[in-house]
This record gives structure tokens, sequence and C-alpha cells, in this order.
């Protein structure tokens, strides 16, 4: 993941995408007790995904490698 970060020219954000990411799954875990924290951090994890389908088509990447980030990006924002 290093080195795909270094490639979209984004080394700078992986440590806080990273971040955001435990972030969101945490928050999905403990959404089953609050469910507007589920509901929170699944738009979260949504618009993270939507960051990582612009990104991947900004550098022009063929689609079977931003597929992955539609599809996460879809079951999240309908959890």
């Amino acid at each position: 993941m290093q080195a795909e970060f270094e490639r979209y020219g984004l080394a700078q954000f992986r440590k806080l995408t990273g971040s955001l990411e435990v972030a969101g799954a945490l928050g999905q875990l403990i959404g089953f007790l609050n469910p507007k924290l589920q509901a929170f951090s699944s738009l979260g994890l949504a618009l993270l995904m939507c960051m990582g389908v612009i990104t991947r088509l900004r550098i022009k990447d063929p689609f079977f490698q931003w597929l992955p980030a539609i599809i996460l990006g879809l079951i999240n924002f309908f959890l």
C-alpha cells in the first residue's frame, strides 16, 4: 500500500487514510449498540471509498482496479 500511495501522489495521506479506515471499522462495530454511530461510520467509510474512486479515475487506472472501491463504497452507503 505504501507504493500505491506514492503512485497516487498522496504519500502524505497514507497514515491519515489508514486511521480513518480503522476508526470507521471500530465505529461500525460499536455501532451495534448505537445505530447513529454506525450510520455515521458507514457514511464516513463510503465517503472515503468515493475519494478512492476519484483518485483512481484521476490517475487513469483501469476499471477492474477501482471496482472494489465502488463496491465497498456502495455497501457502506447502504448500511
